[in-house]
C-alpha cells in the first residue's frame, strides 16, 4: 500500500499546514488524529488514513539538536 509521509509545520485556524518535502498543503485538522501536535510526523496512506509516526519525530528532533549544538559549540 502506498504512502506519503508529512510533517506538520504549523495550525492556522481550522488547517494544519503540511510539508511534503518541498511542497506545503492545508489539511483540515478534523481528518488528522485528535492528539496531532506541530512537528509531527505523519504517515498518509492511499486508503485515507492517517498514522503519526512518534519514533521517526523523536529521531528527528534529536538530529535537530545536535546540529544545533554543533553550531553553538564554537
Amino acid at each position: 500500500m502506498k504512502r506519503w509521509r508529512g510533517i506538520i509545520d504549523r495550525f492556522e485556524g481550522d488547517l494544519a499546514v503540511v510539508e511534503f518535502g518541498e511542497v506545503m498543503e492545508d489539511i483540515p485538522k478534523s481528518r488528522l488524529p485528535e492528539s496531532t501536535q506541530s512537528g509531527d510526523v505523519l504517515w498518509f496512506y492511499e486508503d485515507g488514513r492517517i498514522e503519526v509516526d512518534v519514533e521517526k519525530k523523536q529521531r528527528l528532533s534529536e538530529e535537530i539538536d545536535d546540529l544545533m549544538n554543533e553550531l553553538w559549540e564554537d
